[in-house]
């Protein structure tokens, strides 16, 4: 299965590319299947039709869906969720505070990551293309394999074995006192499974061959930079950028004097998208004089944007992060367009180096032939952090 991230800052226009770039695909006679994780769902709108949790058929080899996420959290955390209303309730919640407490922060995110992978399980769709949230939520869903797995393998793990094996022992006094009873072993499983699902899904979304994201922007300043972080954060979490889009270009066609100071800032913008994401490839959009809504406007972004190409394929192959041997040791490098040396800390324990970029954090787990060395360096160069590592002496 092609799996293609639409991500950008909202507002940019990055559902209506999702629908159009779905579109070619089925049209291409791809089995294609939209999926908008956004909370905030606009991807109904966009084909002007009603969509639901489940895939709709909208036209031939196309089928579009908007998640919900109160769905998904029943159908795959409906235990954990009925025990900590248990527990809220006992504590003096009434039921719908309850309800609504049970339903963790961020729980939307993860399940989108969970539908993803029960779509790439089931290999019903040649293409699934995810209309995700915007930037800032949309990284923090990539984030969630890494960051739980740390969180997993040294905390929850332990913490399940100790649980189910007390529980018999711990049960009858703890109920008379607490009011709820500790939880049992399908709850204590359920975390756990959950986490494997989205373990091996990162596994996927680092597969530059399978997966990829596409950037919406927009010829602005605050839009651009935003873009720029998104595409070094990505390279972070070693998820491949493929494609920039670069939406609302201004038409020549266009002379009122009222976009005149516009049509000329754009240009500026413009060449800044093309010089600040080379090499990688930039598709324009023009400012249609008409909404994006319905399969006839659909349409004519498709045919801008694609043509005769085939949206499958891999426009640019990102080399993301490598490891080079030299006489005096390793050199771990990442790659982290636009991002500079003074915005990286970097903290090595164990065999995990940590790598934090203002809010967001990587743990990234190194290769054995590192665990051991000691960072010795680090320098950023043509875009990426170089890392050295020392062998030791004997």
């Amino acid at each position: 299965m092609r799996i293609i991230l639409m991500t950008g800052k909202g507002g940019v226009g990055k559902t209506s590319v999702a629908a159009a770039t779905g579109l070619r695909c089925a049209e291409l006679d791809y089995k294609t299947l939209v999926l908008s994780t956004d909370p905030a769902h606009s991807l109904a709108d966009s084909f002007n039709l009603e969509l639901e949790h489940n895939p709709r058929k909208i036209c031939s080899n196309l089928w579009g869906a908007e998640l919900d996420a109160l769905m998904e959290l029943e159908n795959n955390w409906g235990a954990v969720k009925r025990y900590i209303t248990k527990v809220l309730q006992a504590r003096g919640l009434d039921g719908i505070q309850a309800e609504e407490l049970a339903i963790l922060p961020g729980m939307d995110e993860i399940f989108g990551l969970v539908r993803m992978k029960r779509h790439y399980d089931e290999g019903d769709y040649d293409v699934l293309i995810i209309d995700s949230a915007p930037t800032g939520t949309a990284l923090r869903l990539l984030s969630i394999p890494e960051v739980g797995g740390w969180y997993m393998r040294r905390f929850y793990k332990p913490l399940q074995g100790m649980s189910i094996a007390l529980r018999p022992l711990v049960e009858p006094l703890f109920k008379p006192i607490a009011g709820f009873s500790l939880p049992d072993k399908e709850v204590m499983e359920a975390p756990y499974e959950f986490y494997e699902q989205i373990e091996a899904l990162e596994k996927v979304l680092t597969d530059n061959n399978k997966t990829t994201v596409r950037l919406v922007t927009n010829p602005e300043k605050m839009v651009i930079k935003e873009s720029l972080r998104a595409h070094a954060y990505l390279s972070l979490y070693n998820v491949s950028t493929d494609l920039v889009v670069a939406n609302r270009i201004i038409p020549d066609t266009v002379t009122d004097d009222f976009f005149q100071r516009w049509k000329e800032n754009q240009q500026i913008y413009r060449k800044e998208i093309y010089d600040n994401f080379h090499p990688l490839p930039v598709k324009e959009v023009p400012l249609y004089s008409e909404e994006m809504c319905g399969l006839k406007a659909l349409e004519r972004l498709k045919s801008t944007l694609y043509d005769n190409e085939d949206p499958t394929q891999v426009y640019y192959k990102e080399n993301i992060l490598k490891v080079v041997q030299n006489a005096e040791g390793y050199i771990l490098e990442l790659y982290l367009p636009g991002i500079r040396k003074e915005q990286i800390q970097l903290n090595k324990t164990g065999d995990e180096l940590n790598i934090r970029i203002g809010n967001h954090r990587r743990n990234l787990i190194l290769p054995q032939a590192l665990a051991t060395l000691k960072a010795s360096s680090a320098k950023i160069e043509n875009d990426y952090l170089r890392i050295c590592f020392l062998l030791q002496e004997k």
